[in-house]
């Protein structure tokens, strides 16, 4: 017998065979039942539409009729705002629900300081909800009593006070609730000059400085790092990789507010990062807060440079950069906040100053 023949012989036999196609598809009921499959469907997705918009010629940029299809799909939510030299775009993409959530504060009365915040939600819109409204509050007056001299500035100390008080809030109202869903926080303050970045999970932040370059503002809370695998071990928890690493074979990210069910024995905390940045020094252009939709198909270096050529937009790129996200495949809702400083009156300090 020819090595030919025996090949083809083996092939009918054994992979051919009905027993070997049965067998193939009892592993492949097993691994969806037990592995979870939906990461890999995701990047089959992912995948499918960046060939589909690479052979028509779409993916490196928004294609005017595009833009219409997106923001006028019916059963998917989308928004957008624009205040003074702040522009905000959201869609809900390729995701069931919409729990991103956002809000903007310019020069609140008496401070001086304006805040801008982005909350990617999880598990639900609970937790995103909640957190948008009540941080947002809680800070605004901390602020004015900082305004009035009823207690120090230092924002930094003041920003982790106020994110820990929230998350314990929401907790408590969680478990009353049943209510297992958490969100990232990404909060950035701007006073005099000075700009103050808290972040928790994987929203991310970046800043584009006077020569065009990309500095980042934030840092992922991911359970791989080093620092916070470590500290999740410690607890007695584990991560494991479905798709993504995950904080119990559950959470892509290993900091967050709510999430009650894994706060018991703190394998996920609230306890944000905080950094400062000195404007006058950076001289910044622009600067983006965005979820994590947008960088699954964005790296800093690529969104500052996609909106650098599109700040004289009418919402200063942000529009241009989800929709694009979105057209790269991106499966995740999209949120992105772009703060112009080449206009209003930051633009005006920098003249004059």
């Amino acid at each position: 017998m020819t090595l030919v023949a025996a090949a083809s012989r083996f092939a009918r036999v054994y992979i051919f065979s009905p027993e070997a196609f049965i067998l193939c598809i009892l592993l492949l009921l097993l691994y969806n039942s037990f592995l979870h499959i939906q990461p890999l469907w995701r990047l089959f997705q992912r995948a499918r539409v960046k060939l589909q918009l690479k052979l028509s010629g779409n993916y490196d940029h928004v294609p005017e009729h595009s833009e219409q299809d997106v923001s006028q799909e019916k059963t998917k939510a989308s928004w957008e705002s624009k205040k003074e030299n702040v522009a905000v775009f959201a869609i809900q993409g390729r995701r069931p629900h919409m729990e991103d959530r956002f809000n903007i504060v310019i020069d609140l009365e008496h401070t001086r300081t304006s805040i801008y915040g982005i909350f990617d939600g999880h598990g639900g819109e609970f937790a995103a909800d909640f957190v948008e409204k009540t941080l947002f509050k809680s800070i605004m007056i901390r602020l004015l009593k900082i305004s009035l001299g009823e207690e120090p500035e230092n924002f930094t100390q003041m920003l982790i006070e106020e994110f820990l008080t929230v998350d314990r809030q929401l907790l408590s109202l969680a478990k009353s609730h049943m209510e297992i869903s958490g969100t990232t926080a990404l909060v950035a303050l701007l006073k005099d000059r000075q700009l103050t970045v808290a972040n928790v999970g994987d929203s991310r932040g970046v800043l584009c400085d006077q020569d065009g370059k990309a500095v980042p503002l934030s840092f992922d809370h991911k359970p791989q790092l080093l620092k916070e695998r470590k500290r999740i071990r410690q607890a007695g928890g584990f991560i494991s990789f479905n798709g993504v690493w995950r904080v119990a074979g559950v959470l892509a990210t290993s900091r967050a507010l709510g999430d009650y069910p894994l706060k018991e024995k703190n394998f996920v905390i609230a306890e944000p990062d905080v950094l400062k940045f000195d404007m006058d020094e950076i001289q910044p252009k622009f600067l983006i807060l965005a979820t994590d939709g947008l960088w699954d198909c964005f790296s800093n270096e690529e969104a500052v440079d996609y909106v650098k050529e599109r700040l004289s937009e009418p919402h200063y790129g942000a529009k241009s950069l989800v929709l694009q996200a979105y057209y790269r495949g991106s499966v995740d809702n999209i949120t992105v906040m772009v703060v112009n400083f080449t206009t209003g009156k930051v633009a005006y300090y920098n003249a004059n100053r």
